[in-house]
């Protein structure tokens, strides 16, 4: 569907289901240079299940109008824009990696419109290498080859999935390839420049932290500090699972959200 925020068009996909306003809703948040198709999975199952589902395309991504924005607290605030445009006054909301500070912030910084919590692939902060940030400032093939490199485990790298037609590297270098000039650096410069301190509101949803064991970009270990920041959090591992978990292990990273968003 699109809708207006802030003056511009934005898109964002509903998992083919219709908002209804007697329904609880989920919010999903995409990955830095990604959109909203990373979502694909989950939301058609919640939408079928009868939940509202927005799956947005951010700020210059995907089908929605630009500029990227650079800072996750200008996101955060898009975000509960975006929910407000589109009639959602409190959501269940999960993000991936970038995707996963923003959600974090909106549930910091607006806890009466998050009823839940989910975090796959996330540290605070979150640091982003020179030579990577340099290579996307440039707009650079590079920055994108290292960082889905990065992203994938070895064995994802080898194309093994347990979902047939799943082309895991080629998927992920395409998203990355379509993002506009200039849109990869800004979400990367978003990511480097978080500071958790900065958000000290108490989140005290439900709160699920969905983290992969061979993950380069976001070590499992980074994502477990980001845990005593939560007031009811819990963990779920995904062994030998690389930053992509979305393409890696689909159907765990789906169990793992039903759990907290039904």
């Amino acid at each position: 569907m699109k809708f207006q925020v802030d003056g511009r068009t934005v898109f964002a996909s509903t998992g083919t289901g219709r908002h209804r306003a007697d329904k609880p809703a989920a919010v999903f948040i995409h990955g830095a240079g990604m959109d909203h198709s990373v979502w694909v999975m989950p939301a058609r199952y919640f939408a079928r299940t009868g939940l509202n589902v927005l799956a947005a395309d951010l700020p210059g991504h995907g089908r929605s109008a630009g500029p990227a924005m650079d800072s996750v607290r200008e996101l955060a605030d898009w975000v509960v824009r975006a929910m407000d445009a589109a009639g959602l006054e409190t959501a269940a909301v999960a993000g991936h990696s970038m995707g996963a500070l923003i959600a974090f912030a909106v549930a910091s910084l607006h806890p009466g419109r998050c009823r839940a919590l989910a975090l796959l692939g996330v540290s605070a902060p979150m640091p982003v290498t020179g030579a990577l940030l340099n290579a996307a400032e440039e707009n650079d093939h590079a920055a994108i080859d290292m960082a889905n490199t990065w992203s994938h485990s070895p064995a994802a790298r080898l194309g093994a999935n347990e979902n047939p037609g799943m082309w895991m590297m080629g998927t992920g270098q395409r998203l990355l390839e379509t993002a506009g000039p200039g849109v990869f650096h800004a979400d990367l410069s978003a990511c480097n420049g978080f500071d958790p301190d900065e958000f000290d509101g108490p989140v005290s949803c439900p709160s699920l932290l969905i983290l992969g064991d061979a993950d380069q970009m976001t070590p499992a270990r980074a994502g477990l500090r980001v845990q005593q920041r939560l007031d009811r959090a819990r963990t779920v591992q995904l062994p030998g699972c690389g930053h992509s978990m979305l393409s890696e292990q689909p159907n765990a990273v789906l169990d793992a959200l039903i759990s907290i968003f039904v």
